[in-house]
């Protein structure tokens, strides 16, 4: 068997979806799909649509597989095949009845369960799309795109911390490849921001809530709010660690070395075998000796 991934992006519901579109050829005259004999007299005919299915040529395949089913060749590759075609159209409500129709015959064909998944997330059935692409990500463990297309189906739910888990696992499978770490940070950001949400919606008053917007306001290098907002959290909550131990690091950055080293002893007071605390003080004694 030869199997290899045609990708393309279309749109869906204003986004960009990448598309990873399974064509399956033979090899030699055995069957692609091994568990499933073509019928006797059908290989060259199907090798033809499959041929035409390579060569960018839809219509024509298109043409040649419908009528294999037409006269009742009842067979996985067939219809799979005409999942393709629908899905390269655009074509995604039928793509899903192919995809479904092939996996009736062979249920745990990974590349079909995928594909199905890929179809229903471009309809926007994102909750049936989660389900078909989790089965997909168990048949093919090592196949990037299960894990892209089901991290895309649960941001569609709004399940960022799913979501984060999937694109973890495909960074850990292509470390080379840049633009899954940029999903994956991306991804972390919007876990964050609803992390955020879900704090204010129990308790608007928390400190924890305090924390979280000094460290949106310090990453845009919006240092006054960033510090207000910590020094609200110390007063909310004077015993929670990590809001003196974030002054002092913005304090550093502002070359404010005798305010940071305060809030430092702050800090160690109240978790004095903090190591992170050690070592900003030894950075903030080092800046401040080096300093004019």
């Amino acid at each position: 068997m030869i199997s290899f991934w045609v990708e393309r992006v279309s749109g869906s519901c204003g986004r960009r979806l990448r598309v990873a579109a399974a064509v399956l050829i033979f090899g030699g005259m055995g069957p692609v799909f091994a568990q499933q004999e073509l019928p006797p007299g059908t290989e060259s005919q199907l090798a033809a649509g499959v041929e035409a299915l390579k060569s960018g040529d839809l219509d024509q395949a298109e043409k040649i597989l419908s009528e294999a089913a037409h006269k009742g060749v009842k067979h996985p590759l067939v219809y799979h095949n005409l999942g393709v075609i629908a899905q390269q159209k655009g074509e995604h409500q039928q793509a899903v009845a192919r995809f479904r129709e092939a996996l009736a015959l062979q249920p745990e064909y990974g590349p079909s369960r995928l594909l199905l998944g890929v179809s229903l997330l471009a309809l926007g059935k994102n909750t049936e799309s989660v389900r078909e692409l989790k089965h997909a990500a168990r048949l093919l463990p090592d196949q990037p795109q299960a894990h892209l297309q089901l991290a895309r189906a649960y941001e569609g739910t709004q399940d960022w911390l799913s979501a984060a888990e999937q694109l973890q696992r495909l960074v850990e499978l292509a470390p080379q490849e840049p633009e899954y770490s940029y999903q994956l940070a991306r991804t972390w950001t919007k876990l964050s921001g609803w992390s955020y949400l879900q704090i204010q919606q129990v308790n608007p008053k928390s400190a924890r809530l305090q924390q979280a917007l000094g460290q949106e306001y310090a990453i845009q290098e919006k240092y006054d709010l960033a510090l207000n907002a910590y020094r609200r959290a110390a007063a909310l909550e004077p015993q929670l660690p990590e809001s003196h131990l974030a002054i002092a690091m913005i304090l550093l950055e502002m070359k404010k070395f005798d305010e940071a080293l305060g809030e430092i002893a702050l800090e160690q007071q109240r978790v004095p075998q903090s190591k992170s605390a050690a070592e900003l003080r030894v950075k903030i004694e080092a800046a401040k000796s080096a300093a004019p």
